[in-house]
């Protein structure tokens, strides 16, 4: 079979992630372990290429109990308490946190203080989310369905800010459904522009091939996002989170094949996806 196959120039590791790799791997490289506070990436592939350097992921119930050790914290970001559970055992903390995200925060904190009502569009129980909700003592509202709203009695006036992965136009469109419920918005949209550029980049990207291979992890909330924008725009998408995924019987002789990904899925995935396909 000959296929025609190309890689997303614009797909791969967002600037967090490309962040927080490099400096795990140097410090692995140096000292051959480094404990992490949840999965260092959405993607297990590349966290079990990491853990066969000596990387640890750990969970917060693992965390509490460590003492004198090194952590990293990962892109995701983490609420106030872990820097505090860390200080009161004396562990040296790696801190990868997103610049977008830490941004976020702070804004979260600052309408917390000023003792604004605050909701937050993102999923539930997501590590960026939990981060975010600490900045409020845990008193922020999360919602990650239009249908949720109807489950609470909402203020007259609320701040609504959004994890930094969803999609811009359904964040959007949040807003117009509070507005219609006569709620005072106050609104700061901080989505990941890297990311939702990506979502236009891929409507591009996916309308030039027959066929359109996306991978990333099952874990990734950005991976489901950019596979339905994928969808959306060519239903010939197939979902795979590994090179053994891949279906001869999705082609046919002569097809062209886009490869893609999400901010979570890493260069050499990619790669072994199109030497797969080639070797059809």
């Amino acid at each position: 079979m000959k296929l025609d196959v190309e890689i997303d120039d614009n797909s791969g590791f967002c600037f967090g992630v490309v962040f927080a790799i490099p400096m795990a791997e140097d410090i692995l490289n140096e000292e051959g372990h480094l404990y992490c506070l949840g999965d260092i990436v959405h993607n297990d592939e590349e966290v079990a290429r990491l853990e066969a350097k000596g990387l640890e992921i750990i969970d917060h119930e693992q965390f509490l109990k460590l003492k004198n050790k090194k952590v990293l914290i990962r892109a995701h970001g983490e609420p106030p308490e872990t820097y505090k559970q860390a200080m009161e055992n004396n562990i040296e903390l790696v801190d990868a946190s997103c610049p977008v995200v830490l941004k976020l925060q702070h804004r979260v904190r600052e309408a917390f203080n000023k003792e604004e009502k605050i909701l937050i569009y993102g999923k539930h129980g997501h590590a960026e989310v939990k981060g975010l909700v600490g900045q409020t003592n845990g008193e922020a509202l999360v919602i990650e369905s239009f249908d949720e709203l109807e489950n609470h009695e909402l203020p007259s006036k609320i701040r609504l800010f959004s994890q930094t992965t969803k999609r811009t136009k359904n964040l959007y469109a949040l807003k117009e459904k509070l507005e219609a419920k006569g709620i005072e918005v106050g609104f700061n949209d901080t989505l990941c522009r890297q990311v939702s550029n990506r979502d236009i980049q891929l409507r591009d990207f996916v309308k030039r091939f027959d066929v359109i291979v996306f991978v990333a992890g099952v874990k990734s909330s950005n991976g489901k996002v950019l596979f339905d924008v994928c969808k959306d725009n060519n239903p010939n998408t197939h979902f795979v989170s590994n090179k053994e995924e891949v279906n001869r019987d999705w082609f046919k002789d002569n097809d062209k094949i886009g490869v893609c990904g999400a901010t979570s899925t890493p260069q050499w995935q990619m790669d072994e996806i199109k030497e797969k396909l080639l070797s059809f």
